[in-house]
Order: structure tokens, then sequence, then C-alpha cells
């Protein structure tokens, strides 16, 4: 199976080359940390077994959340807890998109963008629920977004 640092490592000089001036200073920093995940930049620890005599060296890992290297057991747990937190009811997924025209001004105005788009699209989701065509009532919504920093 191929990793993600893997392709980092292959092709991503190439890609900061082509991209880096359009990447997200988060965005760099995430494929830096983990191209350096687990390897000799981070520095690792010496295990000695003093039966056998026998030597390892585990190098140390970026820990950064986005990493699936080493975020991969703490997100499945994450997950785990947020199936625990579900009503036992249906729920519905509603996705909004943005046009390709807005796409350039929400990414460099990522927190006013969204917090717009979030409070408009909920008032017409709720607008329309309301309507008895449809529900007939009032709808529970929530939202989870976590923006990338800028």
């Amino acid at each position: 199976m191929v990793e993600m640092a893997e392709i980092f490592h292959l092709h991503g000089s190439q890609y900061r080359a082509k991209y880096g001036g359009k990447m997200l200073p988060s965005h760099r920093k995430v494929m830096r940390a983990i191209e350096r995940c687990r390897t000799l930049a981070l520095g690792g620890h010496v295990y000695v077994c003093q039966e056998c005599d026998e030597t390892q060296y585990q190098y140390h890992s970026c820990r950064d959340r986005h990493c699936p290297k080493c975020q991969n057991d703490k997100a499945r747990l994450w997950l785990e807890k947020q199936q625990d937190l579900l009503f036992p009811v249906r729920y519905f997924l509603l996705t909004f998109t943005l046009p390709d025209e807005l796409r350039r001004l929400a990414r460099s105005h990522q927190k006013l963008f969204y917090a717009l788009l979030f409070r408009t699209s909920a008032s017409a989701t709720q607008k329309l629920a309301y309507d008895p065509r449809f529900v007939g009532g009032q709808i529970g919504m929530g939202v989870y977004l976590k923006l990338c920093e800028t």
C-alpha cells in the first residue's frame, strides 16, 4: 500500500514548485509534517534489549492531526465517540456547494465566507422545512467545521 508520505517524497517538491504560491500556509505545514513523520528529521529513540543486545531505533512521529500514519487510531476513536452521541433517529445530510466563481473568494476569506454560508444555508433550510409541503415544522441542525488556518 502506498503511503501519503511516499507520494509527498516522490512528487512534493514538484507540486510545491507548481502550486506552492497558491497553497494555504496550513496546507504547506501539514505536507511538511507528513514528509518528516517517522524519519531521521524528527529524531527518535534507541531501544536496546539487555538480554540479547538487539538494538532498535524508532523515529518520532509528527503528531499532526492530518497525518494518516500517526493519527489513524485517534481518528477512529473520535468517530466511535461521535457515533455514541447520535440519537436513534433518521438523519439527512444536506450538502451546500459553491459555484466555481466564488471559490477563490471563499479560499481567501474562509472564516467570514463560511460563517455567511452556514448562516444563510441554515436559514434557508429552516424556512424550507417549516413549509407543510415538506416537514411542516422546525428542524434541528448541527454544523461541524474546522476551518483551515490562514
